[in-house]
């Protein structure tokens, strides 16, 4: 009788066992697909976590700024530059959280300046910090803007190269170039209110620094 009883217990405890094997094996590929879409490493991890607060940070600047501007034609890029970054920026947590492709793809960012640039220096006033918000003009504004682009750029640039989720790295990687072309923009604009001049070499010495290199040989073809 005590021969049967042990025999019963070892059967109810492998029926446990196979139980718990077959419950660890069933919820391993929820796990593993979790793991693949949120696969990042620590350091990307605190990189995405800058490029994220740059895009809040310009966002939230520009709103500032929106408010100021006196100048249509600068108010217009603002605004513009705003409604794609709002969108990038949806774009860039949607992905950092899921690791999935975007629902919505990475925009491409047109500007409407024309690439005309003027040379040269003008005599003026020397600048120097103003003292109070009343004395901040158009071209403080934009210059923040300026620099604000750039900052994302830079960061942008510096995240892509350790990024190591796919899909991730793609989206940063390919937003580069937008943030390129909404500093050119805002330069551009600064160009030709002669708020950002620029100075040129004389032409013989730009002729002597064009002529300075010579094609290189093709490496391992003979």
């Amino acid at each position: 009788m005590k021969t049967k009883q042990v025999s019963i217990l070892q059967e109810v405890m492998e029926l446990q066992n196979h139980q718990q094997m077959s419950q660890g094996m069933s919820s391993q590929p929820n796990m593993g697909s979790q793991a693949n879409t949120r696969n990042h490493s620590a350091h990307e991890m605190m990189d995405t976590h800058e490029v994220i607060g740059s895009l809040i940070g310009m966002l939230e600047q520009y709103q500032l700024y929106d408010q100021h501007i006196q100048d249509t034609q600068l108010k217009n890029i603002l605004q513009r530059q705003s409604a794609f970054t709002t969108q990038l920026y949806n774009t860039v947590i949607g992905v950092f959280q899921t690791g999935r492709d975007p629902q919505v793809p990475t925009q491409e960012y047109k500007m409407q300046e024309s690439n005309e640039v003027i040379y040269g220096l003008k005599p003026g006033q020397p600048k120097q910090p103003k003292q109070t918000v009343n004395e901040l003009t158009d071209e403080c504004y934009s210059s923040f803007m300026l620099g604000q682009t750039k900052t994302v750029a830079t960061g942008m640039t510096t995240a892509a190269l350790e990024m190591n989720q796919p899909v991730l790295r793609r989206v940063i990687a390919d937003s580069i170039p937008n943030m390129l072309e909404m500093a050119y923009e805002l330069f551009l604009y600064q160009n030709k209110h002669g708020y950002y001049q620029l100075p040129k070499l004389s032409d013989q010495d730009t002729q002597m620094m064009e002529q300075g290199y010579a094609p290189a040989g093709q490496q391992g073809m003979h």
